[in-house]
């Protein structure tokens, strides 16, 4: 399945594609040609966060958020880059 997953995501032109899924966020999932954002927030809550995810300003253009894997929540932004060995941090301003 994530075969068929990872060719669609490279089939596109710099996607950003949010999903529920928790298990999205690893950092093996990181490449350089999309943005995969995983939202641990109530399903109520999911337009809400999509918005303020896309006007953040670490994270409001296509070249700031390509080749990141984002976990967001209520309280914090987590995301992982390519090559990178640490996982960033970032609150909600």
């Amino acid at each position: 399945m994530w075969g068929r997953f990872c060719h669609l995501l490279h089939s596109l032109r710099q996607p950003t594609f949010f999903t529920l899924d928790l298990g999205f966020y690893h950092r093996r999932f990181c490449h350089e040609r999309y943005c995969l954002v995983v939202l641990d927030v109530a399903d109520t809550q999911v337009a809400e966060f999509v918005r303020k995810f896309l006007r953040h300003p670490l994270f409001r253009t296509k070249p700031k958020r390509m080749g990141k894997v984002v976990l967001l929540s209520s309280k914090e932004i987590r995301w992982w880059t390519k090559g990178a060995t640490k996982e960033l941090r970032a609150r909600w301003t």
